[in-house]
């Protein structure tokens, strides 16, 4: 296995031991302890993906999730500390896909990792998806909207794609954390109604109502666009 991770994490025995943990998984990974320095580690070289903690000296973990959104869409777990908002953890602004709340247990994160680096959804692999406005080319993950290019992360275009591949089909939410995610239930929903709702702010004339992402209540979501 030859991911490369990067943990940015300013407590460093937690961050060590991550890295050994990581490391027995069979991933190269580099550790950070602040956020310039975690910054830095992303300019200069290629990461799988990164484990980034929110509260960092010198740049802060928010701060440096935008940062590297402007530079790559590659995969952010963001750690935090229970109570944290995980609405703007997971927000417009900010782009992670994906959280877990300190205390953690490290087997569930390493599994979340792996699920995240499978990429394990391929029913969705067609050529192009065309909606008129919108068109969705799986491809080489490219979202139109207007004529004008949409900026998704990975875990946005994954649903966007699944979803528009299958209109009218409803997925509960502890389905999509499986196909998207690629792990079980663990018990917060909230990372799929978080994503549903970014992907809609960039898409849909009126995200407060809908045209393609829609809810079927007390269920899940469905595509209807048309």
């Amino acid at each position: 296995m030859s991911e490369r991770i990067l943990i940015v994490d300013d407590e460093q025995l937690l961050a060590k031991g991550l890295k050994h943990s990581l490391t027995k998984e069979g991933f190269e990974v580099d550790t950070a302890y602040d956020g310039q320095e975690g910054k830095n580690q992303v300019e200069q070289n290629e990461y799988s993906l990164i484990i980034l903690d929110l509260m960092l000296p010198k740049i802060d973990g928010m701060t440096l999730c935008q940062q590297i959104r402007k530079m790559s869409e590659v995969p952010i777990i963001m750690l935090t500390a229970k109570g944290d908002d995980v609405d703007k953890i997971l927000g417009l602004e900010f782009g992670a896909d994906d959280y877990m709340t300190k205390p953690f247990n490290t087997r569930e994160l390493i599994a979340r990792i792996k699920a995240i680096l499978r990429r394990a959804v391929k029913e969705y692999r067609t050529n192009k998806i065309d909606l008129g406005d919108l068109k969705i080319f799986p491809t080489n993950r490219q979202v139109v909207l207007k004529g004008s290019n949409v900026e998704m992360t990975a875990k946005e275009f994954d649903l966007l794609a699944l979803l528009s591949a299958h209109p009218g089909r409803v997925y509960t939410r502890e389905n999509l954390l499986e196909m998207i995610w690629g792990y079980q239930f663990f018990g917060d929903i909230r990372t799929v109604d978080v994503h549903v709702r970014r992907i809609r702010e960039k898409i849909e004339d009126d995200p407060s109502n809908p045209k393609y992402i829609a809810t079927k209540w007390g269920v899940g979501y469905y595509f209807g666009g048309n």
